[in-house]
């Protein structure tokens, strides 16, 4: 399994169970995201944990299309 599978499933999991027990979503998500930032932050450098934050919130729109470069 990938490590895509992996965090999809147990996130999915965690959205039904938190819905169970009246939790919002976006609370969920929310403190989700706080610990994915903890993560980044015991093995990578505050500078690049943010560079990837900002990459994320730059790329957020689903509709948009972006143009790829090729070697």
């Amino acid at each position: 399994m990938s490590a895509r599978q992996i965090a999809r499933t147990h996130f999915e999991a965690a959205l039904q169970e938190a819905k169970g027990q009246g939790i919002a979503a976006d609370a969920l998500a929310r403190y989700t995201l706080s610990l994915v930032v903890e993560t980044f932050l015991a093995t990578r450098p505050l500078k690049d944990v943010q560079a990837e934050l900002i990459a994320a919130a730059e790329n957020a729109d689903p509709d948009t299309d972006y143009m790829f470069m090729r070697p």
